[in-house]
């Protein structure tokens, strides 16, 4: 069995990207699950059931960082776990109803084949060892809750699931990141990758959206102005933020590593996703009504998933220590504003808003901020954070050399991140 090292620059393989595939089906579940129950109790059942398919997929995120599946028998074992995930997201229309028992116990193998391999994997490394016993309570708790909540309904059965993916998401910190092994470059690029992957399911809905509607100039401006956010949303993520986390995470070792990458992407990504997934629900309602205003979930989907989306890098960028920035929390508060705008004029009109607010952010960093920008991309990640916090989007960071200093530093950038 191989073990990835730390400090490699170890590659997703292409079996993780095969077992992504089931979770992109789950997040197009989700996103119709919405559609079919468009109702403040549907979006919080919704919610509930995104936080639990995220927590499946980001477990074995962390397990892949650890061990390279492509070896011997884990291979057999992450196909075994891909095919009782894709029951999983099978029954996730009817997780709440028909296929709640099902949806449990499936759910409950997913998470119980994680422990049994993280187990394995860490037998010959006594701190890692510690880490996944000190983990597997609340991992086994939680998803046995999940299946005992499918023999209740209404509030009840809400309430236990509340409890599971709380009980699960604490488990996570317990022993404050001791033991945990990650290697940087790996669970960075995995992560990028299941951005793309939610971006992809807002495309679908477009598609999906239009599926046997006339093609008339509204909708295919509304097809443009759903790719024109579904591209901004791209460039807020891969233009800096992502080389930030890296070089955040590499600049850190031990307990103190494990800790970030939890809190930076395992806990901060999930709202980032999930305010995709939101959109996306919001732009699948948005292209059969372009002339008529949204009903109130699919406006807080199409404008406050997007809100979501850019609270989440807030949070990022608090995390990794760089502030909180200026227009990312604008943004924010205005796609919220948004939200009962949707419900009052045109849904096209509502998509155009909301590309505009997005646009202009992207406008607003790339003519505020150019040095910062070139700087953090040419680096890719590899950069230590006190060099970053010297690039910080300041008007005008320019080069040391700029300011007098020797040809040694001139590469060097000037303003704090």
């Amino acid at each position: 069995m191989h073990v990835r090292s730390v400090e490699g620059e170890e590659r997703v393989t292409p079996l993780e990207l095969f077992f992504d595939l089931v979770f992109v089906f789950a997040l197009t579940q989700v996103t119709g699950f919405l559609a079919a129950n468009e109702t403040g109790e549907g979006l919080l059942r919704g919610a509930l059931l995104f936080a639990a398919l995220w927590w499946a997929w980001e477990a074995y995120a962390w397990l892949t960082n650890t061990l390279d599946p492509e070896e011997g028998a884990v291979r057999l074992a992450v196909f075994a776990s891909t095919g009782v995930m894709l029951i999983v997201a099978l029954a996730t229309p009817s997780a709440f109803g028909s296929e709640a028992l099902v949806f449990g116990v499936a759910y409950f193998l997913v998470r119980a084949l994680h422990i049994v391999l993280y187990t394995i994997a860490s037998r010959d490394d006594p701190e890692l060892h510690r880490a996944v016993f000190r983990f597997a309570p609340g991992a086994v708790v939680g998803p046995l809750l999940i299946v005992i909540a499918a023999l209740f309904d209404g509030p009840a059965e809400l309430a236990l699931w509340a409890v599971a993916l709380s009980i699960d998401f604490v488990s996570a910190t317990t022993g404050h990141g001791r033991g945990w092994r990650v290697s940087p470059t790996h669970f960075v690029e995995r992560h990028g990758l299941i951005i793309i992957i939610a971006l992809g399911e807002s495309i679908v809905s477009i598609g999906v959206g239009a599926a046997g509607l006339p093609l008339d100039a509204a909708r295919i401006t509304a097809a443009l102005l759903g790719m024109v956010v579904a591209a901004t949303l791209w460039w807020a993520y891969f233009d800096w933020v992502i080389y930030v986390s890296q070089a955040r995470i590499s600049d850190a070792t031990g307990p103190e590593r494990a800790a970030l990458a939890r809190d930076l992407f395992s806990y901060l990504h999930l709202p980032m996703v999930f305010g995709i997934v939101l959109f996306a629900f919001g732009l699948h309602e948005t292209l059969p009504h372009v002339n008529e205003p949204l009903g109130p979930i699919a406006a807080v989907g199409l404008c406050g998933g997007l809100a979501l989306y850019m609270a989440a890098h807030v949070a990022v960028r608090l995390r990794t220590g760089g502030g909180r920035g200026h227009g990312r929390p604008v943004a924010a508060v205005v796609l919220v504003a948004l939200i009962p705008v949707a419900t009052m004029v045109p849904a096209l009109a509502a998509l155009a808003l909301a590309a505009i607010a997005c646009a202009t952010l992207i406008a607003y960093e790339a003519l505020r901020y150019p040095f910062a920008r070139s700087w953090i991309r040419s680096h890719r990640g590899e950069f230590t954070m006190e060099e970053a916090r010297r690039v910080a989007p300041r008007r005008g960071a320019a080069p040391l050399e700029a300011e007098g200093a020797s040809e040694a530093n001139a590469d060097r950038p000037t303003a704090g991140y």
